[in-house]
C-alpha cells in the first residue's frame, strides 16, 4: 500500500529556482511541498531590477556564467531556454520589454512574477508552507525525514533551493551550504558577487570627490581566458570605490589582492592623441583631456601626473605618455567588497563537480538536488542568474518526474 504521508518531493526555500521547480514537478504529478522560513516569500524577485524583475536574457550562452567547473551548466541551459520563459510568461499576459543587451524586465511589477510561480505551482497542487523553519534533514532507508517547526515531514526526494549568502536582511542563510556538507558534498568558497568594490587609504583620496561620476570603460582582470574576466560596461564612482554595471561583472571574477586593469578611454589612445595635438593646441591639458572624459576625471588625472594647468606645448612627450598610460591602463587594487549586504549574488556554492549536469542530483546521495544560486553557478549581471533559476528548476523537474 502507498504510504499516504510520504511525499514525492519536499523543496527547501521558495525563491526564483524552488517554485519554478516545484511548479513544473507538480504539473507532472508529484505530490510536491515547498518550506520557507520567510514570511513574505520571493523577496529576492520582488526587489530585483528596481522592483521590475529583469527575468532573463534573450543572449544567454554557458559563457555568461562563472563557475570553477565552467561546463556544469550547458545542459541545464541547453534544455530550458529564455524564449521558453517568455512563452510562459506570455501565456499569463505579463507585458514586458527588452533593454540593454538582451535584457527582459516586466513592463509593470515584478510581482507579476511572483503571481506567475505561484500560479504554477497552483496549478501542480503544490502545497506550500511558510513561514516553516526545517531544523534537520535526514536520510533514512530509502526517503529522507525533515524536522520542522510544523511537525515531522518524511520525502523521497529532496531539493535544496535556499540560494546564496547575497542580501541576508532579506533573509539570505547558509542553510543550504551546511546541508551539503552534512552529506559529504564540497562547498566552493561563497564570496559576495556583482558588488561594488571598494578601496582604502591615500591613494583612494584623490578620487573621493568624483563620487556620483560615471562614464563607459574597459575593465579586466587575471586571464580572460583562464578565469579571469573582461567587461566593456559603464562605470561609477562612490565614496568608498567604484561601482556600476562594470565593477559589479568584474567582481565575479575579482580575487582579493588581485589589481583591476580599467581603460578609461576604450576608444582612444590617448599618449598618441595628445602627442598629435600637442603642436597645434595652445589648451592646458586637462581642457584637452575634456573632449574624452568628463571634467573632474580629466582634472583628477592631470592633477596626479603632475601636468594641471599646464599648457599643452609646454608639456614633454614623456609626461603625455605618462598620463595616457595612466587612463587607457589604470592599475588599481581594490582593499575589498562591499559585501554580502550590497551583494546581488553569491559566487561559489555546492561544488558542481559532485552533481549530476542533468538532474542536478548529488552523485553520491539519491534524490538529494541542489538548484539555483546555492550551486556554485554564477550569472553575469543582466537576468542571467534568474535564467539559471528556471533553467536548473527545470532540469531537477525533469528529473523527479523520472523516479515515480
Amino acid at each position: 500500500m502507498p504510504d499516504p504521508d510520504l511525499l514525492d518531493v519536499v523543496v527547501i526555500g521558495a525563491g526564483a529556482a524552488g517554485l519554478f521547480c516545484a511548479g513544473q514537478a507538480g504539473q507532472r504529478g508529484l505530490r510536491v511541498r515547498v518550506l520557507d522560513h520567510a514570511v513574505t516569500l520571493a523577496e529576492k524577485i520582488r526587489i530585483s531590477g528596481g522592483g521590475r524583475c529583469n527575468f532573463t536574457n534573450l543572449q544567454t550562452t554557458p559563457t555568461n556564467f562563472a563557475s570553477d567547473n565552467p561546463h556544469f551548466a550547458r545542459s541545464a541551459l541547453a534544455r530550458y531556454t529564455p524564449q521558453q520563459f517568455v512563452d510562459t510568461l506570455k501565456a499569463h499576459g505579463i507585458a514586458f520589454h527588452e533593454k540593454h543587451k538582451g535584457q527582459l524586465f516586466c513592463d509593470d511589477s515584478s510581482q507579476h512574477i511572483i503571481d506567475l510561480l505561484r500560479s504554477e505551482c497552483a496549478a501542480g497542487n503544490v502545497d506550500l508552507q511558510h513561514p516553516c523553519r526545517v531544523a534537520s534533514v535526514m536520510r533514512v532507508d530509502d526517503h529522507f525525514v525533515l524536522a520542522t517547526d510544523r511537525g515531522e515531514m518524511r520525502a523521497r526526494n529532496v531539493v535544496i533551493a535556499t540560494g546564496g549568502l547575497s542580501i541576508p536582511k532579506i533573509g539570505a542563510t547558509d542553510f543550504g551550504h551546511r546541508i551539503a556538507r552534512q552529506f559529504g558534498l564540497t562547498v566552493v568558497e561563497p564570496r559576495p558577487a556583482l558588488v561594488p568594490l571598494t578601496f582604502t587609504g591615500e591613494d583612494w583620496q584623490p578620487f573621493v570627490g568624483l563620487a556620483g561620476l560615471s562614464l563607459p570603460v574597459e575593465v579586466a582582470c587575471g586571464d580572460p581566458r583562464n578565469g579571469g574576466g573582461q567587461f566593456r560596461e559603464d562605470l561609477l564612482f562612490t565614496h568608498r570605490g567604484l561601482s556600476g554595471p562594470a565593477i559589479l561583472q568584474i567582481s565575479s571574477y575579482w580575487r582579493p589582492g588581485q589589481p583591476l586593469r580599467i581603460n578609461l578611454v576604450p576608444d582612444v589612445v590617448i599618449a598618441d592623441a595628445l602627442i598629435a595635438l600637442k603642436a597645434t593646441s595652445k589648451q592646458q591639458v586637462q581642457n584637452l583631456l575634456g573632449q574624452w572624459l568628463p571634467t573632474r576625471l580629466a582634472d583628477a588625472a592631470a592633477a596626479r601626473a603632475g601636468v594641471l594647468g599646464k599648457v599643452m606645448a609646454q608639456t614633454s612627450d614623456k609626461a603625455l605618455r605618462a598620463l595616457g598610460e595612466s587612463l587607457n591602463r589604470w592599475e588599481l587594487t581594490p582593499s575589498g567588497t562591499e559585501g554580502f549586504k550590497k551583494a546581488e549574488v553569491t559566487r561559489g556554492g555546492v561544488d558542481t563537480r559532485l552533481l549530476d549536469s542533468r538532474t542536478m542530483m548529488a552523485k553520491s546521495v539519491p534524490g538529494l538536488y541542489f538548484i539555483g544560486e546555492v550551486v556554485d553557478v554564477t550569472g553575469w549581471l543582466g537576468g542571467y542568474n534568474f535564467q539559471w533559476a528556471w533553467a536548473s528548476g527545470y532540469a531537477c523537474a525533469l528529473a523527479l518526474a523520472e523516479t515515480v
